[in-house]
């Protein structure tokens, strides 16, 4: 069954405490805050302000892309609980994990199979492994059915486009659902809607 869900690259408080204050609040909230490529980028005196909340059970995740140890030193105090990295290799994300006492989730991304196996050079470093596409600030799926042979003996996060009718495909999978661009207006910015559909959905199964 579905292990858990992510709702990624939230960026502003009014849907920050809606997702928070739900009667069914998500896993991980995931915040965008070294990549302004990305729409949903939050630059860091914003993040300091948004993340002064209560976030009761909730895990914060900061999404970051090659962090340098001198972004890493600045949101060292923020709250969150978890890093997630993108293109950082083993050795690299060992260092930060160890130097920032903090959780990682070690996001690849998938265009084959050689791709995914990528996963083993991580297990002992990372608390989850993320499948994502390789879209980064843009919403780029990949064939799932990739991760089909994958054991069960690590928690994995899948990420790639996924839409909220694909959560049913999911309902028998031990995977953590990593979701956003679905979750967005015409405008890009988050819906409050379409959070609470996701939210009940998951409730549900």
């Amino acid at each position: 069954m579905i292990k858990g869900i992510k709702i990624c690259g939230v960026s502003d408080p009014e849907t920050l405490e809606f997702i928070i204050n739900h009667p069914n609040p998500p896993n991980y909230i995931g915040f965008i805050t070294n990549y302004e490529k990305s729409k949903r980028f939050v630059d860091y005196d914003k993040l300091k302000l948004l993340l002064n909340i209560r976030k009761k059970n909730i895990n914060f995740v900061s999404v970051m892309v090659k962090p340098s140890n001198e972004f890493l030193q600045k949101i060292k105090n923020l709250n969150f609980d978890y890093y997630q990295l993108y293109d950082v290799d083993p050795e690299r994300t060992k260092y930060i994990k160890e130097n920032n006492k903090i959780k990682i989730i070690s996001a690849l991304t998938i265009n084959s199979k050689k791709d995914i196996d990528k996963y083993k050079d991580y297990l002992k470093i990372s608390e989850i492994i993320l499948f994502d596409g390789k879209g980064y600030e843009k919403s780029i799926g990949f064939d799932h059915n990739l991760l089909n042979e994958l054991p069960m003996t690590f928690n994995k996060m899948i990420a790639g486009n996924i839409k909220i009718e694909d959560i049913l495909k999911f309902k028998n999978k031990d995977f953590i659902i990593d979701i956003s661009g679905s979750l967005e207006n015409n405008e890009g910015k988050k819906d409050i809607k379409k959070i609470n559909n996701l939210l009940n959905l998951i409730k549900e199964i």
